[in-house]
């Protein structure tokens, strides 16, 4: 069984699924709309209220979580988390009450996902589309086809925030709504002509705020029934005469769902007068369902961040012998060394292969280039996260180990740093070595075991072992050699 949860700007959410064949059905959903967008004070930290709100739902959503024998559980934040000054301060005691890392993705990444999940509700594999979803905080926009995806863009503009600014005090009024709509266009209007050049068939909806708006008007008779432009403006115009966020009277609008449907309404009417689109069709996918299917897909080794490094290793022509080379003896390497968990093992691998891809910038220094490359870049499925943790490998592939900042007291990223940069070193020696011809250890010092031919016929080896033994020596680990 696999669980998501999705901690939203407007709402917190969870789906846990079975796996039945290649099809995930959901068996438990969670909900709580604790509006953590609407915590943010005029500084941009979150309150210490908005912080007890979260934390409360996220020890429900452990509760629920540990009821289920579950494989593997992602939790992912999203905007408000992705711009709160003090997320990485909140982050640690959010970690610890729902029992699980959370990872603060991207808006390309969030993009990305949403996509996935609506991709994979619709199958259709031949079907060009464009996937709108409109956040608490953000607003996505795909093109794709099929499960790949063209073109994925998030724009920071979203119901909760929206709903603040242009109905404050609950009033609700046409001038409002009207520059609450031209804002949102201008939101848009520089980022949608790319999107226009893809071209596409069918448009989907798959966000809750975009799922509410297509059921009050349906449930309500508003417009033509469907979710169009006609029908969004029919319910424009009845939010304006309740005059009120407190006298919103729809069938379906849920209370918590009222007070914000103004903002997340305007949000979709400017997206669609840019996108030049007159109807849509709401989706009973997102987010949680495309976490879900990339853990799935990660299950049974089809990962896109394989593919994402392979693109990116490609794309900068980086030596892909060299890169598999120092990838398998890295491993090999970390393998002697019996890290305590298999954390680091896929990372490991990935930073073997993009170890040198700093080179398109500069020879000199090529591991600092790479790692801020690698940092920075959109590689779709990692989070902005694991990308650190990439790039501090990267860094740590060669030179004092000062730069790594204290990194070196997790024994198992230590020993992660040490199997990448003796695989590195051998290259450079050009010794063509197998993983299992240089014994290794390391416990409250390094001990490596090297062929005594080796330093006769590779005469910078007895350097670079040198240096090695100098660095980490001023990282406090005494580092012995035997031949």
């Amino acid at each position: 069984m696999l669980a998501a949860v999705d901690l939203g700007s407007n709402s917190f959410r969870l789906h846990i699924g079975r796996q039945d064949g290649d099809v995930i059905r959901i068996v438990k959903s969670e909900r709580d709309p604790i509006r953590l967008g609407a915590g943010l004070d005029k500084n941009m930290f979150l309150t210490e209220t908005a912080i007890k709100t979260a934390l409360a739902s996220l020890a429900r959503f452990r509760a629920v979580l540990d009821a289920y024998p579950l494989d593997a559980v992602r939790v992912v934040a999203t905007n408000t988390m992705r711009i709160a000054k003090n997320a990485a301060a909140f982050l640690p005691a959010a970690e610890q009450t729902i029992g699980y890392p959370i990872e603060i993705i991207s808006g390309e990444e969030e993009g990305r996902l949403i996509y996935m999940g609506v991709a994979s509700a619709l199958g259709s594999p031949d079907e060009r589309r464009l996937v709108i979803d409109i956040g608490g905080g953000s607003t996505e926009l795909v093109v794709g086809q099929g499960f790949g995806i063209d073109m994925v863009e998030s724009f920071s503009i979203g119901t909760v925030g929206h709903s603040h600014a242009f109905f404050p005090d609950g009033r609700i009024t046409e001038e409002a709504f009207d520059k609450a709509i031209l804002s949102a266009r201008s939101h848009f209007e520089d980022g949608v002509p790319a999107f226009l050049e893809r071209q596409w068939g069918n448009v989907y909806g798959s966000s809750g705020t975009i799922r509410a708006i297509a059921d009050a008007i349906s449930r309500n008779a508003l417009g033509d029934g469907k979710l169009s432009y006609k029908s969004m403006e029919a319910l424009k115009a009845s939010l304006i005469g309740f005059g009120h966020v407190s006298r919103i009277d729809l069938l379906g609008m849920k209370p918590d769902r009222a007070a914000i449907i103004m903002g997340g309404l305007a949000v979709l009417m400017g997206a669609l007068r840019e996108l030049r689109v007159k109807a849509m069709q709401p989706v009973e996918a997102g987010l949680r369902m495309g976490v879900l299917r990339d853990l799935q897909l990660r299950a049974t080794r089809r990962d896109r961040r394989e593919q994402s490094v392979q693109q990116f290793r490609d794309r900068f022509d980086v030596d892909q012998a060299r890169a598999d080379h120092v990838a398998q003896i890295a491993s090999g390497l970390y393998a002697q060394l019996k890290p305590a968990s298999n954390a680091y093992e896929r990372q490991l691998y990935w930073s073997g292969q993009l170890h040198e891809v700093g080179m398109v910038v500069s020879h000199s220094g090529y591991h600092k280039h790479g790692a801020y490359m690698i940092e920075n870049a959109d590689l779709p499925g990692f989070t902005s996260g694991e990308q650190r943790l990439l790039g501090r490998l990267v860094l740590g592939q060669k030179g004092n180990l000062r730069k790594l900042n204290g990194a070196l007291a997790d024994t198992d990223f230590a020993k992660a740093v040490l199997a990448l940069r003796l695989a590195v070193m051998a290259m450079h020696s050009r010794i063509d070595v197998l993983a299992d011809e240089l014994r290794v250890k390391m416990k409250s010092r390094i001990e490596i075991e090297i062929r005594r031919d080796w330093i006769r016929q590779h005469p910078t080896l007895a350097y670079w072992i040198e240096k090695e033994q100098e660095w980490w020596g001023e990282a406090g680990i005494e580092f012995i050699v035997r031949s």
